[in-house]
This record gives structure tokens, sequence and C-alpha cells, in this order.
């Protein structure tokens, strides 16, 4: 038939079907749809701060060398964090942000047939990367928009070989109180990956939030992912990192492209990692930011998820399509404040906002209030 289009080989179907992820919607793209200049971004999760002064100076010196490859393996980083994790090296694997091990926890961890088990309102990556494996995704309904363990083990099957858990999660800001998770682990076959994604753990003031890296000793199953793109204001630069077993890291290193991380994000992140006053001064802001943005919410009578990380999600009033989320999101676009949609994440009626400038937060929440007002 003329003008049919053949398709060219075949395709695996887990692929085939899936979305492409969709991220926060860039300053640049604001300014070219409307032509706005003034605008804040308060939609990807990233510390507004931006990289610290002894951060931006380590990138000079790979700048004359960019000719060459980067240490594929990454030495001085990983010497770095295990120095700083009371870690030892070979536990370690870099990746192109944590994004980057996610998808190779993944492969390594999943087989034909098998399963994984992830709850509801979850980091949507891991449906990528399970779909990319040609394998099925489980998903639990969520406790409170945070994970049901309980509902988690109800789900293990003899198919089941990987499950992720984000803590706190993504976009729900939840989290797994210590003695709630080391239970969980406790009845979980040892046969089963646990992935406990941390990337927003530097963030966390909560008292009965558990060291990943404590459970990572104890729990071999265990996989602890962190990133650099968060508190450590790094996220242009892409870099994670997992720690496990040696024999998880160099599973993982095998899969792992060749140079997956740059000379620039290599210098950078182990000058970042040398700087935790610039960490600690981050957490601070984040903590006052999220006190006003929750204060702020509350005062115009808006429900909202209590966060743990360095956003928050909240619900727009139901039954009135002027004041629907995906309204609301366009009217704040308007104004130029652009913040996340999250029905992907099975919260139609909610948008989360991160945690900005403290004068980033005050225009959001002045924005919010003449929007709805109408």
């Amino acid at each position: 038939m003329p003008g049919a289009v053949k398709q060219q080989g075949n395709v695996n179907p887990g692929i085939a079907s899936l979305k492409p992820y969709q991220p926060g919607k860039p300053i640049e793209e604001l300014t070219r749809e409307l032509g706005i200049t003034d605008i804040i971004k308060l939609a990807s999760n990233e510390n507004p701060r931006g990289p610290g002064p002894q951060t931006l100076a380590a990138l000079q010196a790979p700048l004359r060398t960019l000719s060459r490859y980067p240490d594929g393996g990454g030495f001085l980083l990983k010497q770095a964090l295990a120095s700083h994790l009371g870690v030892e090296s070979n536990q370690l694997t870099l990746g192109n942000g944590s994004n980057d091990v996610l998808d190779l926890a993944a492969r390594i961890g999943m087989t034909p047939g098998s399963q994984a088990i992830v709850s509801a309102h979850a980091f949507v990556v891991y449906r990528l990367a399970v779909a990319s494996c040609g394998c099925e995704l489980v998903e639990v309904p969520a406790l409170d928009y945070g994970a049901d363990l309980d509902g988690f083990l109800d789900a293990v099957t003899d198919r089941t070989a990987i499950i992720f858990l984000a803590n706190p999660n993504n976009p729900t800001g939840t989290w797994v109180g210590e003695r709630a998770l080391t239970d969980f682990l406790d009845r979980l076959p040892s046969r089963i990956w646990v992935v406990l994604d941390e990337a927003y753990a530097e963030y966390v003031e909560a008292p009965d939030y558990p060291d990943g890296l404590a459970l990572q000793r104890r729990y071999p199953n265990v996989i602890v992912t962190r990133t650099f793109s968060k508190i450590y204001a790094l996220a242009g630069l892409r870099v994670g990192y997992s720690v496990s077993t040696p024999e998880v890291a160099d599973l993982l290193n095998r899969a792992r492209q060749p140079f997956n991380l740059n000379s620039l994000a290599l210098a950078g992140a182990q000058a970042a990692l040398l700087d935790q006053e610039f960490v600690v001064e981050s957490r601070s802001m984040n903590s006052a930011g999220m006190r006003l943005l929750q204060s702020g919410l509350e005062e115009q009578g808006l429900e909202y998820i209590r966060s743990v990380g360095n956003f928050v999600t909240f619900a727009l009033p139901d039954g009135n399509e002027s004041t629907s989320a995906a309204k609301v999101y366009q009217q704040l676009l308007r104004e130029g404040v652009i913040v996340r949609p999250v029905a992907e994440y099975g919260l139609a009626n909610h948008l989360r906002v991160s945690v900005g400038l403290p004068a980033e937060n005050e225009r959001f929440i002045e924005t919010l209030a003449r929007v709805l007002a109408g």
C-alpha cells in the first residue's frame, strides 16, 4: 500500500509499549512557548543553590583534558566515596545518574518471566527499567501514599526477582521507618534483590529514618542507590552510584557501559562530596523552605502529603474544573512558575512543588493563591 510504513526488524515489545519519561518542563522551553523570561522552576527537585564554589573550581582542570577519555573505573571518586561512606571501593558502582544504576540492577537481577514489585506512586523509572528487560511489573497499592510493606510480602511469588523501594519516595515524599524496614527484610526471602533508592537521603531529618548502608551490611541482597543530582546540586552532570556486596558490584560493573561518567562529572562529584559544609547548609535551607511551603498550603486550605524530601505534593480542590491540577498547572506556567504534574504517578489531582530559594518559595505561594482565587 502506497505510503505504508514498513517495520524495520524486530522490536522488543516491552520497549514498544513504553511512554518516554517526561521530565519537568525546562525554563528554556517555557520561554519559547510563551515568550516570558521571569521564570522560576520548582519542578525537578534540584538544589536551587546551584553547585558550591569548591565544586565549580574543581571543574576547571578537566576542561584542559577533554580530548582524553575519562577514568573508566572512576578510581578517585570511588576512593572518596568509600572513605566518606565507610565502605570498600569494590562495593561501589558508578552510574550516569542513579537512574543508570537502577537500570543496571534490573538487567542483572531479572530474567525472562521474572517479576519486579513496586509501590503505587513509585518513581516511574522502575517501570521503564523492568519493561526494558521484557519482565513483569507488579504494583502494590499504596498505604497512605507510601509503600505497604506487608502488601509487598503478600505479592511475592516464585517469579519475584527484585523489589524497588524508594526511601523517601518520589513524588510523595513518604518514607519507611527503620523498624518497619528491618522487619520487612527479615521476612523477605533472601533470594530477592531489594533496591533501596535513597536519592533524597541527605535531606531527611526524621529520627526513625533507617541507615540504608547499615542495612546493606546486614542484608547482602540489598543494593543501595544514591545520587549527586539532589543535595549535591549536580543534576546537570549526571552522577549516581550504588553500594552493594563486592560480588553484586562486580556484576553491575560488567553490565555498565564503558566511560559512563565523563571527566567533568567525576571531578565535580569528588569535590562536592568533600564539601560537607555545603550539604549541611543546603539541608537547613531546605527545612526552612519546606516549612514555608507547608504553611502556605495550609493557609490556602490545601491538603498535602507529608514529605521528608526537598519537595511536597499537594491536592487541588475536587469537583471544580477551574481548579483541577491540569488547569492550575497551566495557569502557573503562564505566571512563570513551573511545578510538576504527577498524573502519571496515579495522582491526577495533585501537583508537586520543589523547595526553591526563599524568594521562589514565596512567589510560588503568592502565585498559587492568586490562581486559585481566579
